[in-house]
């Protein structure tokens, strides 16, 4: 937000500088990030001094040019090379000696210096408007009146200029109170006048006016929950022009460009107290009513900015009697009821909209004003009457606008003020020092904020409705530490604190875990929003007030997210991707539904590509390892299921007890294409609270490497095709032998050579016996138990 000086200074009358205005204001939570100068003529016509030509001729080395002497004071005749066609002797001329500084209108600006021109000497520049940035005309340089102009005078003495500096304000969302011109003074005089630092600073207030006779318009606020307050005023034999120069260079100084004199006025009051107001043609204005309500859903209605757009049924419109809409109010104006030069009669508008309705319809429709800024973070209800006032007086003195009959108003319920009790001891605890009471009182009165009522270990206040943003005893204590001053807060020299140690059962505990072993193995954690939209809203949770239709639902799935991310990365080049996601998914079923998943998405290639290793695409069972990995740490059993899933076009489940632990499967074809990924994807998510109650609570235990080495060996089965490896690997888990440390996979054979319906698996096992070295007949022993366990459960047979 952009303050000017000179502005800012019509509230509040101080000898400080503006450096030193910019500390105050950052000291009390107003960020000046930076001070910039205003010039409304670019480079003040430095180095501009009127001059008469003397003589002029054509130049010997060029046809377009002229070579002329210059008069331009104290008996000092330069020699100027001049391309203007109009240039003649006799003529008094701006002349820019050498040294001066030519702005262009982006701030650029090139010195004129002492050269030689098709080799004759220029001394200087005769100079055009818009080359001193007075206008736009280049036909030619400007002839001044000799006898307002006087040869050899600084030709900035014939301009009433402005020079300002303008203030940079980060202005954070809450401070709504701050965003004019009148809010920062108030704010700015409420330290200085706690701080013993001089100031002088008025409450604005209504301005009496005088209005003739009589209108007939009506107005009617169909919804007062919508609008709880508007003004309208009827203001007729209105002559809308260009603005006088001293309010375009306000606005110019901020950053706006000037439009017409109403339209300036406007946004003079809007920056200058902070309150929006809108102009309409009266005459435009169907039955000479004024509706504020809603319209159908579907209702077309064109913007100013000419953009036809679909209302949604749920903005805050302007109508006129015949229901038509004149303006989305509180966020942008109608192209058919707005003001321009054949105006003559114009309709007033100062009103206080919902704040939640105007930034759902400024979101909705993607249109962000200096309006709806305002409005969707809540305005001050009291000023709006005295905007409306100061700039219908305004209108009289810049637009010869006459006050027709009594201003319109509504405001049928009073917004009062905030209510807080507020406590000297939780000051003093928040600050960790004691303030004053009569310090507190002080400040509170610069504040507004009135003291009620005193009581045992605090007072009763009530904060004015313009500080929407504090409704409680912390933001009253936050507003009187930052006028109070947070650099008078000692900070302590010792600061002591509890190191907390994560419980081993710590449901964090498992996830730093995870997270540290998925990074060990090559991923990247991701982080992606709650908020979404979706197709199938069946058990989708909708929010009730979503900002946008893109953010209307809680996401059902963590998968959706990391594709995005994964596209997203695809189309920069970055194809081998391995994400992971801890997050919250949400469904509504009988009740509502929220769970913590941990979230995997694997693509592209398993190992990046080198010369030393083939390139090799990721797969399902580099995906199935990662999991086991991570499951590992649980020390639990589970169960491997065939999943049905539309989201896989294969897949499985890890069950515990009847209940999903982990889905993982390969992405559909489906879904990939929603989001134009072309390369095969890899997911799995992991109930993380189910996996914390399924922990096992033992403490790690250590123990020797063992002395003996392990035995291997191998048995190659012939099964039926339906039997899956994982019904093996259960089976021989189940082995009474305590001599099995481990039971792999490492081929798996289907087709030629094998009888039909059959298929061939190769499994290893590891035999140890910590004690001793095993001898061939225990070695047999289990390998003949296993082998007819295998014939009995399967019907398998042993291949050669």
């Amino acid at each position: 937000m952009k303050i000017s000086n000179n502005w800012l200074k019509d509230f509040i009358k101080t000898e400080l500088k503006t450096e030193r205005i910019g500390e105050f204001l950052t000291d009390i939570g107003l960020e000046v990030e930076g001070i910039e100068k205003f010039e409304s003529i670019q480079g003040s016509l430095e180095g501009i001094v009127v001059g008469k030509v003397v003589t002029c001729e054509k130049h010997p080395n060029a046809d377009k040019l002229k070579k002329t002497t210059v008069d331009v004071g104290n008996g000092k005749i330069l020699n100027i090379v001049c391309g203007a066609p109009n240039v003649e002797a006799g003529q008094t001329v701006p002349v820019a000696v050498v040294g001066t500084k030519i702005y262009d209108k982006s701030g650029n600006f090139f010195e004129i210096k002492e050269a030689k021109i098709r080799g004759e000497v220029s001394q200087g520049m005769i100079c055009a408007e818009d080359e001193l940035g007075l206008s736009d005309d280049h036909g030619g340089i400007m002839v001044l009146d000799e006898e307002k102009f006087e040869v050899g005078k600084n030709f900035a003495d014939y301009f009433d200029m402005t020079n300002d500096e303008v203030l940079e304000i980060g202005l954070t969302p809450n401070r709504t109170d701050a965003m004019s011109h009148y809010g920062v003074a108030r704010d700015l005089h409420a330290y200085l006048s706690t701080n013993k630092q001089k100031s002088d600073f008025e409450k604005v207030s209504s301005i009496v006016l005088s209005n003739e006779g009589t209108h007939d318009f009506k107005l009617i606020v169909e919804d007062a929950e919508l609008c709880p307050r508007y003004i309208g005023a009827v203001i007729e034999d209105v002559k809308v022009e260009e603005s006088p120069a001293w309010l375009k260079n306000r606005l110019k100084a901020i950053g706006l460009s000037p439009i017409n004199n109403v339209v300036d006025i406007t946004n003079y009051i809007l920056h200058g107290f902070g309150q929006p107001l809108h102009a309409f043609d009266a005459d435009k204005i169907a039955d000479k009513t004024v509706k504020v309500g809603t319209v159908k859903e579907g209702t077309k209605f064109t913007t100013l900015d000419g953009v036809e757009r679909m209302l949604n049924g749920s903005e805050i419109m302007i109508k006129d009697g015949n229901d038509n809409p004149m303006c989305i109010a509180g966020v942008f104006g109608g192209a058919e009821s707005g003001v321009s030069e054949e105006t003559k009669t114009i309709f007033l508008e100062s009103a206080y909209f919902n704040p939640v309705a105007v930034r759902k319809g400024a979101k909705f429709h993607g249109l962000n004003t200096d309006a709806s800024f305002r409005f969707e973070r809540g305005v001050d209800p009291n000023i709006t009457r005295t905007a409306i006032t100061h700039a219908i007086k305004m209108i009289q003195e810049l637009a010869e606008g006459k006050l027709v009959g009594d201003l319109l108003e509504e405001y049928p319920k009073k917004i009062e003020d905030n209510y807080v009790i507020i406590r000297f001891s939780k000051i003093e605890q928040i600050l960790g020092t004691k303030i004053h009471r009569e310090k507190v009182k002080e400040i509170l009165k610069a504040l507004d904020i009135q003291v009620l009522n005193e009581i045992q270990n605090g007072y009763e206040i009530s904060v004015p409705a313009y500080r929407a943003d504090v409704t409680r005893e912390i933001d009253v204590i936050e507003e009187i530490l930052r006028i109070y001053g947070y650099n008078k807060i000692d900070a302590p020299q010792k600061i002591s604190f509890t190191p907390v140690k994560l419980n081993a059962k710590d449901q964090d505990e498992l996830e730093n875990s995870w997270a540290r072993t998925l990074q060990s193995l090559g991923f990247n954690e991701v982080m992606n929003n709650s908020l979404t939209s979706v197709k199938d809203e069946t058990n989708a949770v909708k929010l009730l007030n979503p900002l946008s239709s893109d953010l209307a639902f809680m996401r059902k799935s963590l998968l959706e997210g990391l594709l995005q991310n994964a596209i997203y990365n695809i189309n920069r080049k970055n194809q081998d991707i391995k994400f992971f996601e801890f997050g919250k998914i949400y469904h509504k079923r009988e009740k509502y539904e929220e769970r913590k998943q941990l979230a995997i998405l694997v693509t592209g290639r398993e190992v990046s590509e080198n010369w030393l290793q083939p390139k090799s695409a990721t797969s399902f069972y580099n995906l199935k390892a990662y999991v086991k990995v991570l499951l590992e740490r649980l020390a639990i059993d589970y169960k491997e299921t065939a999943l049905s899933d539309e989201r896989f076009s294969d897949a499985l489940a890890y069950e515990v007890d009847g209940k999903a632990l982990v889905r993982i499967g390969k992405v559909s074809a489906q879904m990939l294409k929603v989001f134009d990924i072309e390369q095969e994807c890899f997911y799995a998510e992991i109930e993380l609270e189910l996996a914390q109650k399924l922990r096992s609570g033992n403490d790690l235990k250590f123990k020797d490497i063992p002395k003996f080495n392990k035995i291997r060996r191998d048995l190659a089965l012939l099964i039926d095709k339906n039997v899956n490896y994982e019904d093996l690997y259960q089976t021989a888990k189940k082995n009474k032998s305590p001599y099995i440390k481990n039971i792999n996979l490492f081929d798996v054979y289907e087709g030629k050579n094998l009888p039909e319906g059959k298929k061939s698996y190769a499994m290893s096992f590891e035999l140890l016996n910590e004690e001793k070295t095993l001898e061939e007949k225990e070695i047999t022993a289990v390998m003949d138990s296993l082998i007819k366990s295998f014939q009995k459960e399967f019907n398998a047979e042993l291949r050669g």
